[in-house]
This record gives C-alpha cells, structure tokens and sequence, in this order.
C-alpha cells in the first residue's frame, strides 16, 4: 500500500537476539534500601521496596501498612462537589438518572457502586435508573454513538446521565445528548484530550484535569466513581434529603479493589490505591456478598484467602471475558446478585465465555507471533499487527502476550464495525508512555489515528484500514522518539538471589506483609541456580513442568506454566544445572500447606 512516500521510522533502536529473555536483577534504590532497614523491615523486604520504588520520597508507613486514613478527602476533586450537588438534586426531584459506564471490570464494578449508592443508599426507586453499558463489539468503547441512541429512545428520558470510567473524550457524543437536555456528569481517570475536559458536559470529574487538587492521579475509575458517590451522600446529609445516620460506602471498597486491581492501575506509590485494595479484600474474604461466596467456590476449598492475585488472574478475566465476547450485563448481574444460586447461574456463563476466550487468544497469539517475527527482523521498536479475522475483544489479551515475548510496545488492530475501520488496543513497556505516543502520533499524522484514548500502559485506537501503513510507521516514530535508542528485548526481572534456607513458607510470610502486590509492585521473582532433580510434563495438554530442584540440601517443587508446545521435548532435562526466575507460593491440599516455586523462566547453565 502507498504510504504516500513517507520515510520509514529510523531503526536506530536495536536488540540483539530480540525474542531471547534475559534474567536481569532490579535496579536498587540503595537510600529507600537503607530507609526501609530503618523503619524495621527485613533485608528481604526492604530489598523488595527499594527494587520498585525508586526516587520515593513519601512517608514508607503509607506503603507498607495501608490504611484508608491515607484517602485524601474527595472535596479535593475538580468538578467534585457540583457534580455531588447535580446528583443529589436528581435524586431530591425524582429525576430520571441514566447510569452509563464502561464494559470492563473497571467499569462494571463502577456500575455496582453507582447503582447500590442510589437504590440502597438515596432511596432512588430502580424504575428511575437506567444502566447504560455499551457493547464492546456494536458500540464499541466509551460514550459512543450507538449508546446515544438508546440513550435518547428511553422513556421517560433520563435527565442526568453519571458516566464512570469513561467520558474524558466522548464531547461530540455529549455535546448531543446535552442537546437534548440531557445534562452528563462525567467521572473518569483516564487522560484527557489536549484541549482539556469535555466543553459539553455538566461537569468532568478526573484526577488527571491539570486543574484537579486530588494528589493521587493514578487512581481507578470506580475509585472516582466512589468518591463522587461519597461526597453525594454528604450534600445529601446537609440537605436534610438523608438523615445523618446513613451508611457510609465503605463497604463497597470491596467492589473498588476488584476494579482497581483488574485494571491495572499503580499499585506501587499509590497509598490511595494500595489501601483500598488491602481494606477491600478484607470485606471480600468475609464472604458476605454471593459473588464472592460463588466464586470461592467454583476456585475449590483452597482458594481462600483471596489475595489481589486471585482478583487479578481468576476474577477479572471471568468478568472481562463476557465484555469482550458479548455484552456484558451477565457480569453486572453476576456482581448484584441477590443469592448464590443466581450468582452461580450467572457465574456459569462468564466462565464459558472464558474458555471461549482462551481458544481465541491461542489462535490470534499464534497469527500475532507470526507477524511480529517479520517485524523484528526489521528490528522496529514497536509492533503494529493487523489480524483480518481477528476478534476484537480479545486484541489487548493479544498485545500483552506480544509485550511479554519479545519487549517491545505492542498495538493490535481488527476490523471494526464501522465500513473501512480498524480498532485496536495497545500495551506498552515500562520505558514508554503509550497515550504520549499516540498523541504524538496525530500530531505527525492526524488522519492516520482519528480516534484513541488510554493512559501509560494501555490504549485503545480506532485506525481506518487506508491509513494503516501510514498509522505503523509514524506509531514507530512517535515510540523511537520517545525511547530515544534504547535497547529493547524481553527481560525477567528479579529481586536477586535466595539462599536454600530462605525457601520455606516463613520467606513467603514475611513477602505477604508488603502485599497488595500489582501493577509497579511486582510480585517478588527470585533467581537461583539449581539442579532438575526430576521432570515431568503435566497438564491437559502436557505443556506445564513438574519439577523437583535441589539447591545444596534443600530439594523444593516447582511448576513451570506453558513451558513447552505440545507434543515438544523439554527444554531441560533431569541432571541439568539450571538458572531460574521463580516466585514462591503457598501450595494447599486438603487443609495442608507446602512451599511450592512458581517458575517463570529457566536456561541450562
């Protein structure tokens, strides 16, 4: 295709071997090192702090004992307290409140606390809310066209639409439901536009607005769901409209660490964000709502406590996966359900869904994989890969896979519904800010990338196909101007190295007290070399390791996930000296615990 005789974005960024992992220790931040021995922390964790809190200068107590005291009070919020003022004179005159948010976890579990708030809280009879979740794949992401529509055909007609987790871009599509009197609250985190907040909508509500007092920019959108939602209740309580007596949300913090944890935002010098999620899985391990009663259930008597992992990696795939395959009201009714038999019904079909999602994704990784070979022989530092008959709901599930495998940012691209459209989701590595890179991307070539949004480490794009050679290499140019020449190939980071007396459940102990682990607080992964003592592959498809490995007297066993295709011979062998990256676990059988290692890459040595 013509790409108009534009210059192909300059190679200079190289990698040798590219595809090749690389064991690599954490760079150490030796004066947070020194501060966290002398706050009382052990070796091991102050290493742990020091490897992923760089130039932090806070106070570490915030960090490392959360607590909600931390959460700076949500008056602070831009547009805050008139969009509290908007809500509540809804509720006080009996309008219709249209509830409209995003279809992933983040935005689902916004919904739960929007709409618990108002029925639960505000006496605001369910036939005057309407939910308002648009389909990934017909409406596609945000306030689109199609949500609109059904917007304005509802009667009665709502008056005040609150979005959540959406919202900061959508002003065309505000600007018309405001034309029909409509007035929008938007609540959002996600980065705005150049030209600021939408100018159509009655108030904008983002931590990020350069004019917002609120210090944590990092927080989820169900957060500011949350705090909007607080602070309403307070003009309420000063209104007179609910006695002074009515619950606080905090119970509902529950529902802000799934989102919080499941999009991915900053768990590391976040205190905001790192006490909601410590104090939500408290309220979640209580086992009162059925969601979560249903879900401990279906993961098996040993799955309990849950931990921001078990939110991460089981719960939010499951909700995720009906939004990307389908719409997504079985994961808000899965989320609301009022008994267990319902919430297992509903539980059913997320968990079909997923497994559908699974087969998509080894599929499209495979085609993925196949294209970013040719792009890495022309050693580009970020992959563009356009899937014809790809599904779109899967396309950031794709882009991770590609980020991990071969550390480079990463943009899949499938058809949209829109005739001659592409949309696409993007992943970046920790060196680049990927919605910079977009930006700048349509400041090289507006027509190439007429719609996009997102934030540092995930986006998503809308690419019309003519455009498409020229939306890959000024996409390349934005990434290698940023970059700046930087090395690229995937790299396993580790804490360093374990002595064999460090290998018990004590070590995994004294890990879990600097837990919630996340996003910019990585797990702890350590590096040893050891003996295969014993190997075997297990799995369905025998494509995982069981191993047996010595390192001098202490013999642990590990598993090594997806450490081979099936049907391929191991890539180690029994009597190999072998360098490992590996996490610790805790192993439960039938009420027993073991240490287990989590093998995350291996080499012979």
């Amino acid at each position: 295709m013509d790409d108009g005789g534009l210059p192909e974005p300059s190679p200079e960024v190289t990698s040798t071997d590219p595809a090749r992992r690389r064991i690599l220790a954490r760079p150490r931040d030796e004066s947070l090192y020194r501060r966290g021995l002398d706050l009382g922390l052990s070796e091991l964790q102050a290493r742990i702090l020091a490897g992923r809190l760089s130039g932090y200068d806070g106070a570490l107590e915030a960090l490392t004992a959360p607590s909600l005291r931390y959460l700076s009070h949500p008056d602070r919020l831009a547009d805050g307290v008139k969009s509290a003022e908007r809500i509540a004179r809804a509720v006080s005159e009996g309008e219709h409140i249209g509830v409209l948010t995003d279809y992933d976890v983040d935005g689902i579990t916004s919904h739960v606390v929007m709409l618990r708030a108002l029925t639960e809280l505000f006496g605001v009879p369910s036939s005057r809310i309407h939910s308002l979740i648009g389909h990934r794949i017909n409406d596609g992401y945000g306030i689109s066209l199609p949500l609109v529509e059904r917007t304005l055909a509802l009667s009665p007609r709502p008056t005040l639409v609150v979005t959540a987790d959406c919202g900061s871009s959508d002003e065309p599509r505000i600007a018309r439901l405001r034309a029909a009197g409509i007035d929008v609250v938007v609540t959002d985190h996600h980065a705005l536009p150049l030209e600021g907040p939408p100018s159509s909508a009655y108030t904008t509500v983002n931590p990020t607005r350069s004019d917002c007092r609120y210090p944590d920019k990092t927080i989820a959108g169900c957060m500011v769901a949350w705090l909007v939602m607080s602070l309403t209740r307070s003009v309420l309580i000063e209104q007179g409209v609910l006695a002074s007596s009515t619950p606080k949300l905090s119970p509902w913090l529950s529902y802000v660490a799934l989102g919080t944890v499941a999009d991915c935002v900053s768990l590391g010098a976040s205190a905001a964000n790192r006490a909601v999620v410590t104090y939500g899985l408290r309220l979640i391990n209580r086992m009162e709502a059925p969601c979560w009663r249903v879900m401990a259930e279906r993961l098996g008597a040993d799955s309990t406590p849950f931990d921001a992992e078990t939110l991460a990696f089981q719960m939010g795939p499951r909700i995720n996966a009906r939004s990307r395959l389908d719409d997504p009201y079985a994961a808000l009714h899965f989320m609301l359900a009022a008994d267990d038999a319902l919430a297992r019904q509903k539980l059913q079909v997320l968990d079909d869904d997923n497994q559908s999602r699974k087969a998509l994704e080894a599929d499209m990784v495979e085609q993925a994989r196949q294209q970013a070979a040719g792009q890495l022989d022309q050693d580009y530092t970020a992959l563009v890969i356009h899937l014809p008959e790809g599904h779109p709901g899967v396309q950031g599930i794709v882009a991770s896979r590609l980020v991990q495998s071969f550390g480079r940012p990463a943009v899949v691209l499938t058809p949209a519904t829109a005739p001659e459209m592409l949309t696409g989701s993007g992943r970046s590595i920790d060196a680049l800010h990927l919605r910079d890179a977009l930006q700048r991307t349509v400041e090289l070539a507006p027509e190439c990338l007429p719609r996009f949004g997102g934030h540092r480490g995930a986006a998503g794009v809308g690419v019309p196909l003519a455009q498409l050679e020229t939306f890959s290499a000024r996409f390349r140019q934005a990434v290698d101007e940023q970059l700046g020449g930087r090395e690229l190939f995937p790299v396993v980071w580790t804490d360093g190295e374990l002595d064999a007396d460090q290998l018990t459940l004590g070590t995994l102990d004294e890990l879990a007290a600097l837990a919630p682990y996340g996003r910019e607080f990585d797990a702890p992964l350590f590096e040893a070399t050891f003996i295969v003592e014993q190997l075997r592959p297990v799995g369905a498809e025998g494509n995982h390791l069981m191993l047996e490995l010595s390192l001098g007297r202490a013999v642990s066993r590990a598993i090594w996930f997806r450490a081979l295709n099936p049907g391929e011979a191991a890539p180690i062998a029994s009597g190999d000296h072998v360098r490992c990256a590996f996490k610790l676990s805790r192993n439960r059988w039938k009420g027993r615990e073991s240490l287990q290692l989590m093998v995350e890459h291996a080499e012979r040595v």
